[in-house]
């Protein structure tokens, strides 16, 4: 009996692993309420990565949807030799936040948290936050600047120091969008964190 418990709870415990990693994008990416409305646990986890590394909310959450439109799965599209044979993609990018294969390892090395994935949320946004924190610290660059942090993210933080932007101008253009969408999700959640705040009890109460 106490077998068949066990089996039945492991099942169950991966039935809602794999359940959390596959979560579907937000039907509403354009506003940062209605993501964290319809995903109650980003927010949380978003909130997690705010008082953990100290940045912003909205700049992480906007870089993230540049880099996947928060798919769990994103990953850079097949390249193909004479236009059917696939040999491989542009970089080892994967996940919500597209982070490649040897700069996770860095981060699951420095954290020690070896365990965290690519496919998870929670997970690639606590990434998010230490890279962007480390972007502080190398370069110097606010948190809340989510233009520079973008381009630090996209080019590396070697790469952002020689300037390999600037010779980029679709990359300088995504940077000011994301900049741009980080600004409408700040004047977006300013406007229901309180709500976003409230345990569900009493959000089932109404209080």
């Amino acid at each position: 009996m106490k077998t068949k418990l066990f089996l039945i709870s492991g099942t169950f415990s991966a039935a809602l692993l794999l359940a959390g990693c596959s979560t579907p994008p937000p039907q509403n990416s354009s506003n940062l309420c209605d993501i964290f409305k319809e995903h109650r646990a980003w927010y949380k986890a978003a909130a997690n990565t705010r008082d953990k590394w100290g940045v912003p909310i909205h700049v992480p959450m906007s870089m993230m949807f540049q880099e996947s439109s928060f798919r769990h799965n994103a990953r850079p599209p097949m390249r193909y030799f004479l236009g059917f044979i696939p040999y491989g993609r542009a970089s080892s990018a994967y996940g919500y936040s597209q982070a490649k294969t040897e700069t996770w390892a860095d981060y699951q090395r420095e954290t020690n948290r070896r365990f965290a994935s690519r496919g998870n949320f929670a997970d690639a946004i606590d990434f998010m936050g230490w890279y962007m924190d480390k972007t502080y610290r190398i370069n110097g660059v606010s948190k809340w600047d989510a233009y520079n942090q973008y381009l630090n993210y996209h080019e590396g933080w070697g790469g952002f120091q020689r300037g390999t932007y600037r010779n980029k101008t679709w990359l300088i253009s995504v940077a000011r969008r994301v900049d741009d969408r980080a600004q409408m999700y700040a004047t977006q959640l300013a406007s229901c964190e309180k709500e976003l705040q409230r345990g569900w009890f009493r959000r089932l109460i109404g209080f």
